[in-house]
């Protein structure tokens, strides 16, 4: 039977998940490296053995991880991080432009056929790509080094590139976002780039229209349509049909169209799931009641999910990276919190049960599908 991984990561350590088809009995392993913030720990398409994690600390910098056995066991593979030509410059809120400064991995992407070969997204805003497992990160400077970068500015959790995704139809093309510049697509493997955001409107900037200065919370796509990307931005769930060539706002009728996740069933390219927050400033859901919205024609309806959810006094916040959706059928969506839950659904959200309580913050949440 089937199986199912789920790597968390959280603000003190690394948790796995394990659970058979049926998804109903889990054994937690864990915690990974107690004490540590791990931003994000992801698996190789191409060897389901092969887990990478970003292992992070103010006091001890900046480490990534290995596992070759499924999370059993980890190796330290490096920290080398090298970025090339001048360190450039961003603005930021103060008006002031400062150097890049290498912070964090905040997002890790294996190649989907090769498990030696890694990409990387960093802050401040950086792509990076390992092709020997991860001893040695080098930079793809074209993104950086954009003529665009000297307008990009940080959103409120620091200039981070947080999002990267493959397109498995064609091995050329990947899609980054960035808060706060946008969306960006590369057709030769990361070394050109270009801005994808016309049709992103955003207040607060000089130019709502300007073509980066987006705040960008999270885009997602279903590999059968790559085409086709949906945007949770900072206001508005967005769609694309053309592969970012424009964007139309398919909010619709949720409560808020502020959050952070937005993630797509793995067999219905057109049902989509979004976690809304009550607004910028108070990150917690509307009336403090935890609900997963789906719409199932690729935006503008939108439906509550909220059996087995608490419907009272929920005062957390489900970040970008929190979400994550299994290939078994019917298919399953997990997301955890920042008050250290994380929820399963083995009916595509229908209904809904605590898989784990009381993890430190959660901040990633991604699955694997086992043999």
């Amino acid at each position: 039977m089937s199986g199912v991984r789920v790597l968390v990561g959280t603000k003190k350590g690394a948790f796995v998940l394990t659970s058979d088809g049926k998804r109903q009995g889990w054994e937690v392993n864990g915690p990974h490296f107690g004490g540590w913030e791990m931003y994000h720990i992801k698996g190789s398409p191409a060897d389901l053995n092969r887990l990478y994690a970003s292992q992070s600390t103010g006091w001890f910098g900046q480490l990534i991880q290995r596992s070759n056995d499924g999370g059993k066991t980890w190796e330290p593979v490096g920290n080398k991080f090298v970025y090339e030509g001048e360190a450039g410059t961003h603005k930021w809120y103060d008006g002031t432009s400062r150097p890049f400064e290498f912070k964090r991995v905040w997002h890790l992407e294996p190649s989907l056929d090769d498990p030696d070969t890694v990409y990387a997204g960093v802050e401040d805003a950086a792509f990076f790509r390992t092709t020997d497992g991860g001893q040695r990160w080098q930079e793809l400077p074209g993104l950086r080094q954009h003529q665009t970068a000297p307008d990009w500015a940080p959103g409120a959790g620091g200039m981070c590139l947080h999002t990267i995704i493959q397109d498995p139809k064609n091995p050329q093309r990947l899609f980054a976002a960035i808060s706060a510049a946008g969306a960006f697509r590369s057709d030769d493997a990361g070394e050109t780039w270009q801005p994808i955001n016309r049709g992103l409107h955003s207040d607060g900037i000089p130019d709502p229209d300007a073509p980066v200065g987006h705040c960008v919370h999270r885009i997602a796509l279903h590999p059968s349509r790559p085409n086709v990307l949906f945007m949770q931005k900072h206001w508005d769930v967005m769609r694309t049909d053309d592969a970012g060539g424009s964007w139309r706002e398919v909010s619709g009728n949720l409560p808020t169209d502020f959050g952070f996740p937005i993630d797509v069933h793995a067999h219905e390219p057109e049902t989509i799931y979004v976690v809304p927050i009550k607004s910028d400033s108070e990150h917690y859901p509307p009336d403090g009641k935890l609900r997963v919205y789906r719409s199932r024609s690729g935006g503008d309806e939108w439906e509550p999910l909220t059996k087995g959810l608490p419907q009272r006094d929920v005062y957390l916040n489900v970040l970008r990276d929190a979400m994550s959706v299994d290939s078994l059928d019917p298919c399953g969506i997990y997301f955890g919190t920042s008050g250290g839950q994380v929820y399963g659904s083995a009916d595509a959200g229908d209904s809904w049960t605590p898989i784990v309580r009381d993890l430190p913050a959660v901040l990633s949440v991604e699955v694997q599908t086992l043999p």
